[in-house]
């Protein structure tokens, strides 16, 4: 247990992007029922993606963490869970031979209920409410009723997100997640129109697995091939609800998050100070930090400190979002802090969060072009610096939204309008997502061409 710290010191420190409840008594019985229900996910489970994020910090794997911007109570069901997660797959496969180590493949899923939102009312048609928080705080609908913060929200969400880690189980454990299958519905894509310089990459892609199913590998022999470890993430935004979700590991005796294998501090919530750094500050589970462009030096080497105090390696993510034409701005100078600190991290790019824009038909989007080109930009600094990119953070869905425009579909602004289903950020299709994965795994075998010519005698 770390020193000075409780599952309720949060409580004393200040607070940002949380909810009034107006119902104190209603807060109370809802913490109390929460805190009696067994936790979404558990401590062994908390320490193998430890020691995974360790490895990709290493070079040794690379992270790939996506998903929705906000899950929805609504937009609930097997299918969308199944095809999300069938996206992340497609990816990994990509990713993975790319880099020719293992992919760690987290989602944003089963938790990531909650969002901090940049004003704390929003107007529309002249009428003046408070701003929707996300589904475990307050309800979509621009009404008085539906704006009021309700702590019974908190139980609904659990119960949403253990159904969907059931189901998320189910299929990385049941022969869903088998590479051979995977692969099968990627070479769609490859095929399609204006993919023509992915379909080498694709190709090769099934001549490895065509070896390998000849030399008697697959998801029959190997569950190395049928099988994959996944694991859940989210924002630790609403405290109450991790407050109430934190549980002793029998084994270890240390405090764990039981809400998911890895959390999150937001850009706007990681004042050194503050109560979310507080409380994630003394479980054990990894813990992502989010760098935007005001993010000091000092402070960050402050935060390092508070959430890493032993420089215990896999511990702490640093999630870099600057937005495109930023990263050589702001990366280098926290490169080089973290590296005066002696400090073990793992450096993740976040390239959605800082290139939202307001199209000229009103909705937000993100260009995928920028996207693209904060990625790029990423790796170029740590070739630079001589340090290592480890991995990507992606808001993504595997529905086939028109949310973000560009990509091989070339979706314009006009396109929008289509299907604009996200409750906040706007997020890439399974297509983009895809995409996406295809030019991030250059990258990486740009890199690992880079690193073989300087390794030759």
């Amino acid at each position: 247990m770390i020193e000075g710290w409780s599952k309720t010191g949060w409580r004393s420190r200040p607070r940002v992007q949380m909810p009034a409840y107006p119902d104190a008594a209603a807060l109370e019985r809802a913490e109390r029922q929460l805190a009696q229900y067994p936790p979404l996910v558990f401590a062994g489970e908390a320490r193998a993606l430890k020691a995974r994020l360790a490895e990709a910090a290493e070079g040794r794997a690379f992270l790939l963490q996506g998903g929705d911007c906000a899950e929805s109570f609504a937009e609930f069901n097997a299918d969308i869970i199944r095809d999300t997660f069938k996206v992340v797959l497609q990816m990994a496969i990509v990713l993975t031979f790319a880099a020719k180590v293992p992919v760690v493949k987290v989602g944003r899923m089963a938790g990531q209920f909650a969002k901090p939102r940049s004003a704390p009312t929003e107007v529309m048609g002249g009428q003046e409410l408070p701003s929707y928080r996300g589904d475990i705080i307050n309800g979509f609908d621009f009404t008085p009723e539906a704006r009021v913060p309700d702590p019974a929200r908190m139980l609904q969400a659990y119960t949403q997100a253990a159904a969907s880690l059931n189901l998320l189980r189910a299929f990385s454990k049941g022969g869903f997640a088998d590479i051979h299958r995977v692969h099968s519905w990627t070479l769609g894509f490859a095929d399609g129109a204006n993919a023509e310089r992915y379909r080498a990459l694709s190709d090769r892609i099934s001549d490895a697995l065509d070896f390998m199913n000849a030399a008697g590998v697959n998801g029959d022999t190997s569950a190395a091939i049928g099988e994959v470890d996944f694991y859940t993430s989210h924002e630790a935004l609403l405290l109450e609800y991790e407050e109430a979700l934190c549980r002793i590991d029998s084994t270890t005796g240390l405090p764990v998050a039981g809400s998911g294998h890895m959390l999150w501090i937001g850009d706007r919530t990681r004042q050194p100070d503050g109560a979310h750094v507080e409380f994630c500050r003394g479980v054990q589970n990894p813990v992502g930090l989010k760098c935007g462009p005001t993010l000091e030096a000092d402070d960050l080497k402050r935060l390092i400190a508070r959430l890493n105090p032993g420089n215990e390696p896999g511990r702490l993510t640093l999630i870099a979002r600057f937005g495109a034409g930023q990263v050589g701005a702001h990366l280098p100078r926290l490169i080089r802090a973290v590296r005066e600190e002696g400090a073990q991290v793992l450096w993740v790019c976040d390239p959605m969060h800082g290139n939202t824009i307001k199209s000229p038909s009103g909705y937000k989007t993100r260009p995928f072009e920028r996207v693209l080109a904060e990625v790029r930009e990423f790796f170029g600094v740590h070739a630079a610096e001589g340090t290592i990119p480890g991995g990507v953070h992606f808001e993504m869905t595997g529905k086939d939204v028109t949310e973000c425009t560009g990509g091989l579909r070339a979706l314009t602004d006009e396109d929008l309008s289509d299907r604009y289903h996200t409750a906040c950020d706007p997020r890439l299709n399974a297509s983009q997502s895809l995409e996406l994965a295809f030019l991030v795994a250059e990258e990486l075998s740009s890199r690992r061409r880079d690193m073989a010519r300087v390794a030759a005698p």
